[in-house]
């Protein structure tokens, strides 16, 4: 079994965890949560096809957008808490076997711009997804509460 390098799964978590690359690579073709993980990242990705085909007054789209914003954060989290792993642990777990200090565990400058670009872009997607899923919602209350008042 080929050890697993701690800085490829940093990036590979940051870029392609939301279709459950780095699950894959860690646990293999039969890990379930790397199958499913595509599934939020999906309807998300339909929720911003119904907002340029419906608008964004389509409640929907403020119920599934943020399922891919919250994906990426959450893959995001994952990069930045697999980059910050120490050797020790890292190669206890994903390379049982291996010397503690072994070089797939260790971290480099490689890592640390991964979990630096993990920690900038997961805060400002979480943020923006929190932004759009809040103002719909409150739009949509305000709405409500108009047309009973008429």
């Amino acid at each position: 079994m080929k050890p697993k390098n701690k800085t490829v799964a940093t990036w590979l978590t940051f870029l392609g965890g939301p279709l459950g690359l780095h699950r894959f690579y860690l646990r293999g073709f039969g890990d379930l949560m790397g199958w499913l993980l595509p599934i939020p990242t999906a309807l998300g990705l339909y929720g911003i096809e119904r907002v340029q085909q419906f608008g964004q007054d389509d409640m929907w789209s403020w119920w599934l957008i943020p399922l891919v914003g919250f994906t990426i954060s959450g893959c995001a989290l994952m990069a930045i808490i697999y980059g910050l792993m120490a050797p020790e642990k890292w190669n206890a777990r994903f390379n049982p076997g291996a010397d503690p200090e072994a070089l797939p565990g260790r971290t480099n400058w490689f890592t640390v711009v991964g979990i630096a670009t993990a920690l900038m872009v997961g805060t400002a997607v979480l943020m923006a997804s929190l932004a759009f899923s809040f103002q719909r919602y409150f739009e949509y209350q305000i709405e409500e509460a108009r047309q009973i008042s008429q």
